[in-house]
């Protein structure tokens, strides 16, 4: 029996996955993964690495960040304090989505977590303070394969829901997509 709720997104293959949680006067306990649960997701590679993170301030925005093939990779993004406005934008060449973006609230209450495809940029904005997210990767970081979307590109549109607080340096840097650019090869 699945521990695991997986809802399709208007995106393909990017799923909204809710976990279930066993809960008793202590508290609860979930699984956070199940390569045999999420195969039905699409998650056929193993993790090859956990990254987790800290967004100290709300409206703070990270993002839109992505690898190049050959080293894309399938992300799984869980939200373990606070709550934060998740974002997935399809770059993949050809898609019937490309550059539509999905967002969803993953918050430490809700569960919830979001499985993004390869050809996908991931970013969030948090809507809390103290935001602590991890993510589980099917590719090791390559800084050499790292790509970006600027989080404010009017050809993607994407609708933050406040005010943008704070951004690093290197994502205030990033260009505007070019008019020729035709997506990833994944």
């Amino acid at each position: 029996m699945s521990r695991f709720k997986i809802a399709d997104t208007r995106l393909a293959g990017l799923k909204v996955i809710d976990r279930d949680r066993r809960r008793d006067s202590r508290g609860f306990l979930c699984r956070l993964f199940c390569s045999e649960d999420l195969r039905q997701a699409g998650w056929e590679r193993p993790v090859v690495q956990v990254n987790h993170t800290m967004t100290h301030q709300t409206g703070a925005l990270r993002g839109m960040h992505f690898q190049h093939y050959p080293h894309s990779e399938m992300k799984m993004i869980v939200c373990l304090r606070g709550e934060v406005f998740d974002v997935a934008i399809d770059l993949r060449a050809e898609s019937s989505t490309f550059l539509r973006w999905h967002a969803e609230r993953l918050s430490s209450e809700n569960g919830r977590a979001l499985l993004i495809p390869e050809g996908f940029a991931h970013g969030f904005q948090a809507l809390t303070d103290n935001c602590e997210l991890l993510y589980l990767h099917t590719a090791s970081y390559a800084p050499l394969a790292e790509g970006a979307i600027n989080s404010q590109d009017p050809r993607v549109g994407i609708d933050w829901p406040l005010s943008i607080t704070d951004r690093s340096d290197r994502d205030c840097a990033i260009p505007f997509l070019a008019p020729d650019f035709s997506g990833l090869i994944v």
